[in-house]
């Protein structure tokens, strides 16, 4: 099934000009975001999405945390053999290290919600409070890392509380270009989000089937990436159905965009 979506005008100018001048293609950075998850009164689930803002890339957009891996980011204790999550992700283990606990960090970061524990089988309960506060700022700062941050408090990173979903890699033509690894986690027991990202100027919990509907309809922006994964995981019927569909997915293959400006429909990204 191929999945096409409509080129903004301005985009395909860039893209235009990308290929006229015959311009290298910029390295994309390797990165992680999380879908987190939460069942709802009744039946269903909502997902977490931020917008972030306009002066950031890709500003002014819905998405879900997540950001760029940090060299740190292959020093915290993940809790299980990290051999494990490179046979899923087809890496070596300090690379799939690194995405992991960058999409541990980013949660953290960006929605107040800590996916680590004293334990293999215990999450931690409530991290809202002026102690959790002052480390989550130091870490967004850099000026601590995350396993700092963990081992300070006794507590192991739970990557076993992730599972991998899909991967993106941004259209060559792009100035700003991200090899992005998507995960779903849902959100622990006793956590709540908090909208404490300086990234964005909205955050919400929606079912993933409305949040589609609004972008379609126009009412939000969303990046196609980010649909496309809403639509995805929207034919779940609850979270542990998108865990079951998440272990038989192959999240290692990257998903590259194919731009087509000749379409008699104008410019179109095809997935597929």
């Amino acid at each position: 099934m191929v999945d096409e979506f409509a080129v903004p005008p301005e985009i395909a100018d860039h893209a235009r000009r990308f290929l006229a001048e015959g311009k290298t293609p910029v390295p994309p950075r390797l990165a992680a975001t999380v879908l987190l998850l939460r069942e709802t009164p009744g039946a269903g689930f909502e997902v977490y999405v931020i917008r972030r803002v306009a002066a950031m890339a890709f500003g002014g957009m819905y998405a879900f945390p997540g950001g760029g891996v940090d060299p740190s980011d292959a020093d915290a204790d993940l809790g299980i053999d990290p051999a494990s999550l490179a046979d899923k992700l087809a890496t070596d283990p300090q690379r799939a290290q690194a995405i992991v606990c960058a999409a541990a960090r980013e949660v953290f970061e960006e929605a107040g919600v800590l996916l680590a524990g004293p334990s293999a089988d215990t999450v931690v309960g409530d991290v809202s409070g002026d102690d959790w506060e002052a480390a989550r700022r130091a870490l967004v700062a850099r000026e601590r890392s995350f396993a700092d941050v963990l081992n300070q408090r006794d507590l192991t990173l739970r990557a076993d509380l992730l599972a991998p979903w899909s991967r993106w890699v941004t259209p060559e033509f792009e100035p700003r270009r991200f090899d992005t690894y998507f995960f779903v986690a849902a959100l622990p027991v006793g956590q709540v989000t908090r909208d404490v990202s300086g990234e964005a100027d909205h955050t919400m919990w929606i079912r993933p089937a409305d949040a589609v509907a609004r972008a379609e309809s126009g009412e939000v922006a969303m990046l196609p990436p980010t649909i496309m994964t809403l639509k995805q995981v929207g034919a779940c019927g609850d979270i542990a159905e998108v865990f079951a569909a998440a272990a038989g997915r192959e999240p290692a293959v990257p998903v590259t965009p194919t731009l087509d400006l000749t379409g008699n429909g104008g410019p179109r990204f095809r997935y597929g």
